[in-house]
């Protein structure tokens, strides 16, 4: 039952969000016109799920310096992560421009490999956190959820500048997705025989979704300022923090 449980809700936070994207994207106006609320509220939701859900569990389940420690290298390790995609990616552009239309460069495998091993974890995050209790592992779904609608579109707009055909970009990104199904599954079976970990588990998801919204979300919001709808992504940013909230107070 309890599989069921993480498969259904790992499925929500990947594949759902994912073809709500595929909706968005084919509906130009829409996704110019939602697209940074929608950042504006996974950012707020992000940082919710990390300060008042994960961390406290978390903390209430391991060791306070250690779970301190896993929250640091959480940050660090997403750092390295996207430094190491982003060096990639101006290296090789330097080196090739005039990119013709559905030609496959070295980047996109790496930005594939970085998907896809963001989707594996979040994958492990989604089943630790239903090991520690089911609401807690849907409302760290949701935040799954709602901050894979804004990184699904980023995917999308550099796989397609890197050349590949809108088909080729929706198959990656199902195929990528797909980690998210095996790490839930995977961790099903080792977090069963190994529940001392799950409280480091969700402290690496809290330096996780910490640094996405600091880092990725909350920047982007920031370039984008409108005066006109500055207090419409204010507002939502505020809503993200509010429907989590309210989410994990109904819960639990």
């Amino acid at each position: 039952m309890l599989l069921l449980w993480i498969l259904s809700f790992t499925f929500l936070g990947s594949f759902v969000s994912l073809f709500l994207v595929v909706w968005l994207l084919s509906i130009k106006n829409v996704a110019n016109r939602f697209a940074l609320s929608l950042t504006s509220f996974a950012a707020g939701a992000l940082l919710a799920v990390a300060f008042l859900d994960l961390m406290p569990e978390a903390f209430e389940k391991g060791q306070l310096k250690s779970v301190l420690w896993i929250i640091l290298i959480g940050i660090v390790v997403f750092f390295l992560l996207e430094r190491s995609l982003l060096w990639f990616h101006h290296h090789h552009g330097e080196e090739k421009t005039g990119v013709m239309r559905g030609e496959e460069r070295p980047v996109t495998l790496l930005l594939m490999v970085g998907d896809s091993l963001h989707n594996f974890l979040d994958g492990v995050v989604i089943a630790g956190s239903f090991f520690v209790s089911i609401p807690l592992g849907i409302v760290t779904s949701l935040a799954v959820f709602f901050h894979e609608i804004p990184h699904e579109i980023g995917v999308f707009g550099a796989l397609l500048h890197e050349g590949l055909t809108y088909k080729k970009v929706v198959l990656y990104n199902v195929l990528s997705g797909i980690t998210a199904l095996l790490g839930a599954f995977l961790s099903f079976f080792f977090l069963s025989s190994l529940t001392s970990l799950v409280p480091y588990i969700l402290s690496f998801a809290a330096g996780n979704f910490i640094y996405i919204s600091a880092s990725d979300l909350i920047p982007e919001i920031h370039r984008a300022f409108d005066k006109e709808k500055a207090l419409v992504q204010t507002t939502f940013f505020l809503l993200g923090i509010f429907v989590i909230w309210l989410t994990i107070y109904i819960l639990g």
